[in-house]
């Protein structure tokens, strides 16, 4: 069984599902059955985060085999597979699907742009050219509200009632190419990818999922150029 805790120790930091039976009334009477139950429910949520798409069948089926001893697969083998997964099959999909859904939004809202690296945006008022952000040295003070595909505010500077003023090169990817699109006073709504935002980490204190896709409406409210070129 240790040999397998390093699938056990992924499933639960990356993040409901059911064997058969699921969704009946369960008596527990003994303190063990609420225990294991209590575990399937961690796992089951956990592996919803992770991937919803995954078969819960295969799930309950490769806990089973391990019990009776009959699994199909070496440890080594099944490392092997897990991780090509998370590391390259699962974040393949999750760019392919988000670049659909990106391409699909801008086809049916013209008015938006797109970059070569998935940024899809609208400028609303593009603002003082003269006085836009060059590079990552340069210092910008904005406002934002950021909100899920789902449409759920995750963070918001107007909310909190202060303004960000950061360095361009200290802020997310998708950030610092949205404040360079605007000059002062100008205003950008934009949807950014979630290579391009929080990636497959998430942030666990804004409630920001893994590989979630990000919509900022932003509004920068000036520009200070660094004198370091």
């Amino acid at each position: 069984m240790k040999r397998y805790g390093w699938i056990v120790l992924a499933i639960l930091l990356l993040s409901g599902m059911s064997c058969s039976g699921g969704g009946k009334n369960v008596t527990l009477p003994a303190e063990t059955d609420s225990v294991a139950y209590v575990i399937g429910l961690n796992v089951g949520y956990n592996l919803q985060r992770m991937d919803s798409t995954l078969n819960v069948e295969e799930v309950c089926q490769g806990i089973q085999d391990v019990y009776e001893g009959t699994t199909r697969m070496t440890p080594e083998e099944a490392q092997a597979i897990y991780l090509r997964y998370v590391n390259v099959s699962q974040p393949e999909q999750i760019q392919a699907y988000e670049d659909q859904f990106l391409e699909d939004f801008r086809q049916n809202n013209r008015t938006y742009a797109k970059t070569d690296t998935g940024l899809t945006y609208e400028v609303l008022d593009v603002g003082d050219e003269s006085q836009t952000a060059r590079n990552s040295q340069d210092t910008v003070s904005f406002r934002y509200t950021a909100r899920t595909v789902a449409d759920e505010v995750v963070d918001s500077s107007y909310d909190r009632g202060d303004t960000t003023r950061m360095a361009v090169g200290d802020l997310m990817p998708g950030l610092q190419q949205s404040v360079k699109l605007i000059g002062k006073g100008g205003r950008i709504n934009v949807w950014i990818p979630a290579r391009l935002a929080y990636g497959k980490e998430g942030d666990e204190s804004l409630g920001i999922r893994s590989n979630a896709t990000l919509f900022y409406e932003i509004e920068l409210l000036d520009v200070k150029r660094s004198s370091r070129r």
